[in-house]
């Protein structure tokens, strides 16, 4: 009786038909360990490589991103050059060089989006976009342009340089009372 439940224990241990061993089940979470290990392997180089491109196009990008600006600012190097070597022969020559190198200079700009920031006078003042150098007594309303001193450039939206402006502020009341116009003395 007991040889009969030692051999029903030995039976179990065993693998029975169409299953497997515990040593092949180790070798093929072994092996799927392996599999998963490459792919990750794979996928970090190639995350690495990724970044290394990118990089690499960045850092061109940014040493080459005034290419096209650069080349619309050719023809107005060359107008100047013209218009310097005609100067010898007429001042109307001259002015007429400058006039053309200013449209293809501004056109140069239109194309790299480069904007004028030229208020007018009676517009509000905008301090992102405008520099206040002076605010001078004016009928005007308050705190609106009165002159402009130089014109400011904004790249898309961002401003390369405020426009710099003279601002209009209230005219005092020559020693009046604030509250009434009318004296009551």
């Amino acid at each position: 009786m007991q040889e009969e439940k030692v051999q029903g224990q030995e039976s179990q241990n065993e693998p029975q038909q169409g299953e497997k061993s515990l040593e092949e089940l180790l070798a093929e979470a072994q092996a799927k360990i392996e599999q998963q290990r490459d792919s990750m392997m794979r996928a970090v180089a190639e995350a690495e490589n990724s970044r290394k491109r990118v990089q690499a196009e960045a850092a061109a990008s940014q040493k080459y991103a005034v290419e096209r600006f650069a080349e619309s600012l050719l023809p107005v190097v060359d107008s100047l050059e013209a218009a310097l070597a005609a100067a010898q022969d007429s001042p109307q020559a001259l002015r007429e060089g400058i006039e053309i190198t200013l449209r293809q200079l501004k056109a140069a700009f239109q194309k790299a989006n480069v904007a004028e920031i030229a208020p007018g006078p009676g517009e509000r003042f905008d301090p992102h976009r405008h520099q206040a150098m002076a605010a001078v007594p004016s009928a005007a309303d308050p705190n609106t342009v009165v002159s402009v001193m130089q014109k400011g450039y904004a790249l898309y939206d961002r401003v390369l340089r405020p426009a710099l402006v003279t601002v209009a502020k209230a005219l005092e009341n020559d020693g009046k009372n604030p509250i009434s116009e009318t004296d009551l003395d």
